[in-house]
């Protein structure tokens, strides 16, 4: 079974700009989702995958992805997936000899910045980077398929810190 093993991080300040070597436009969607899987579609400037994932909350969860016809997937997104999209700007950094994805949110999560790391297993270590802050890959919140349902917009500060320390 595949598994994606994923740490993501909060983002503290710009200095990753900097080390941005390659950068990808994101579109992507919900067709569906229950206590056992999410089904994603998602465009990446020229191509477009189907994801199954598992709802298993934490850094590893099995992930099976398939290519699917670019135009197929535009109509996927605009006619059979949960409203918000989520919009965002992928920004990959080498770091330590690791690649980290930033992305960068627009639309309804605009203002979130969210930094991740995959790695081969839980226990592998790694050096955080000076411009990464707080770790949130166990907090539901973040994940994207959540951002869907309760987008960034709608957090209030108060909000997300009670409700961010009460998920740890």
């Amino acid at each position: 079974m595949p598994v994606e093993i994923e740490r993501k991080f909060l983002v503290k300040d710009d200095a990753w700009r900097s080390q941005v070597y390659e950068q990808r436009e994101i579109r992507q969607g919900y067709m569906a989702n229950n206590e056992r899987c999410s089904v994603r579609v998602r465009v990446s400037n020229q191509s477009a995958n189907i994801n199954i994932k598992s709802m298993t909350y934490g850094v590893s969860r099995a992930e099976y992805e398939y290519p699917i016809p670019v135009e197929e997937a535009h109509e996927l997104l605009n006619t059979l997936c949960k409203i918000p999209l989520i919009e965002k700007t992928r920004y990959l950094v080498k770091h330590a000899g690791k690649v980290w994805e930033i992305d960068e949110f627009a639309g309804d999560n605009q203002g979130l910045t969210v930094a991740e790391i995959e790695l081969e297993s839980e226990s592998e270590s790694f050096e955080l980077p000076a411009w990464v802050d707080r770790e949130v890959s166990t907090l539901e919140r973040y994940y994207n398929m959540r951002l869907t349902h309760y987008p960034f917009k709608d957090w209030s500060e108060f909000e997300q810190l009670a409700q961010d320390v009460h998920e740890v």
